[in-house]
């Protein structure tokens, strides 16, 4: 198999002014081409360090490594120079690639009227000295990319050298990847399958323990790279393999179908945002490998267009910033009103203010009050609200932080889903998982008033919602406080 090492350059990423995009979007590419990405590193700009790291990559005995950053015209762009001191070879200036680039930075320096400047000849002439025997990259902004193989024949590891901004390195890698020194160098790719299942409501440690029950059924993990990442409160499990090992994914799956009926919801990757904008759509909401659903049955065959409004005060926005994040979220998201403030709730929503008195702005009541009030106002198919108290202060005895109702109103009084959870975590934490706790429920609301067949959506939690949305004191954790599945007339 082809192993690669990533390493990502610039003082800026490794002390976290600018926030690495390359890395995450390399891993996927190599994934993509079957490559086994065995690490990313981050280094400043200091040509010691980029040496050491490129160096340990190739004791590791990587075949291909990516560099990304350090191209520019400036002083401290070192990777070019760096990388040809490791492979061996002598730098030279291409002329022709140094006209291009000059082509290229002539508009920028006559409207700086630079243009001619010894400053801006030196920048480009810095650009266009390269390893020799290099393959370079055409540049997608000033900075040519470059695929630099070793010296000697049938030795690695080769380095593709790719500048930082991601809207110039991610057109300029298609051109590397086709380059006869990077096929040479992956010659030993092989097809992985990468699949995602994920859960809602569920421990990360009952997901370790279906491993250990997977095994003691005689289920052969051998084959499989199986990774767990709780992530927003969900849990999920990536699996890769090859595709000899096929027989056993559908096994663990299997088990995993068996043991966690109702946590399981997406089985084709799908997250829960892709699967509700999917049946805010009219099409498969139910995550099942190629959109079919437990019972056999494709979502999608009875499936109706809706269109939601959202009314938060917590939350403060954020769900309807996560439904609105998808292409396309205008066929179905009316608008959200941030009702921060009980006068709000009162004069944009219509929740009686002797409601808020009696019950307070964090209850059921007022929850199923806002969820009725914005599908009203906004003329929805679904209303959804979430209220809660979000930290750190604020918080009772009775109504501590971290506690959140939610409701779902799908068509009236007689069809709005409300209940409560206890989130951990600090006010950053207690807003976002309310937000995930916010889209289960919606998810959950929609199945439920659909067909009426029994469904695999995880909503906020399992057997009637007591369940945990990860390890208690880890970043997860949901303890159950109440629940209300409203089926009648009044809160």
């Amino acid at each position: 198999m082809t192993r690669a090492g990533v390493l990502i350059t610039g003082t800026e990423v490794l002390s976290a002014r600018v926030r690495d995009r390359n890395g995450p979007w390399l891993a996927e590419r190599l994934e993509e081409l079957g490559i086994d990405l065995t690490q990313i590193t981050i280094v400043g700009d200091r040509a010691g360090e980029m040496l050491a790291a490129l160096r340990a990559m190739a004791v590791e005995g990587v075949d291909l490594i990516v560099t990304t950053g350090g191209l520019g015209p400036t002083a401290d762009d070192l990777t070019t120079e760096v990388v040809g001191e490791f492979q061996g070879r002598e730098m030279v200036v291409d002329r022709a690639l140094e006209e291009r680039i000059a082509a290229i930075v002539r508009p920028l320096a006559q409207r700086l009227g630079a243009e001619g400047s010894e400053a801006m000849e030196q920048g480009t002439r810095k650009q266009a000295t390269v390893p020799r025997g290099a393959t370079v990259l055409e540049p997608v902004g000033t900075a040519p990319g470059l695929v630099v193989p070793p010296t000697a024949p049938a030795t690695r590891p080769t380095v593709v050298v790719l500048p930082g901004p991601p809207r110039e390195l991610q057109p300029m890698w298609r051109h590397a990847i086709a380059s006869e020194p990077f096929r040479a160098a992956s010659v030993g790719a092989a097809r992985r399958e990468h699949r995602t299942l994920r859960l809602f409501g569920i421990a990360e440690s009952q997901i370790a323990q279906t491993l250990r029950d997977a095994q003691a059924r005689g289920i052969d993990l051998d084959a499989l790279e199986i990774t767990t990442c709780l992530r927003r409160g969900e849990v999920e499990v990536v699996t890769r393999f090859e595709p000899p090992a096929q027989r056993n994914y559908e096994e663990l799956v299997a088990l995993v179908r068996e043991l966690h009926p109702r946590a399981l919801f997406s089985e084709d990757g799908r997250s829960i945002d892709e699967l509700l904008a999917a049946m805010l759509r009219g099409g498969d909401g139910r995550g099942g490998e190629g959109g079919v659903g437990a019972e056999g049955t494709r979502a999608s065959d009875g499936g109706a267009a809706r269109t939601i409004a959202l009314a938060e005060s917590c939350t403060g926005g954020l769900l309807a910033a996560r439904l609105s994040d998808l292409p396309g979220a205008s066929r179905y998201l009316l608008g959200a009103i941030v009702s921060y403030s009980n006068e709000v709730k009162v004069s944009e929503l219509g929740v009686d203010p002797l409601l808020i008195d009696r019950c307070g702005a964090v209850s059921a009541e007022v929850a199923r009050a806002m969820a009725l009030g914005v599908r009203a106002r906004l003329r929805a198919d679904v209303g959804a609200s979430v209220t809660g108290v979000a930290g750190p202060e604020g918080g009772t005895a009775e109504k501590p932080v971290g506690l959140v109702w939610l409701s779902v109103a799908t068509s009236s009084e007689e069809a709005v889903l409300t209940r409560a959870v206890r989130l951990p975590g600090g006010r950053a934490d207690v807003r976002e998982r309310a937000t995930t706790v916010a889209m289960h429920l919606i998810r959950r609301a929609l199945l439920e008033a659909g067909a009426g067949a029994p469904d695999r959506a995880a909503g906020p939690g399992q057997a009637d919602g007591a369940a945990g949305l990860g390890d208690t004191g880890g970043v997860g954790g949901l303890e159950r406080v109440a629940s209300s599945e409203e089926r009648e007339r009044g809160a």
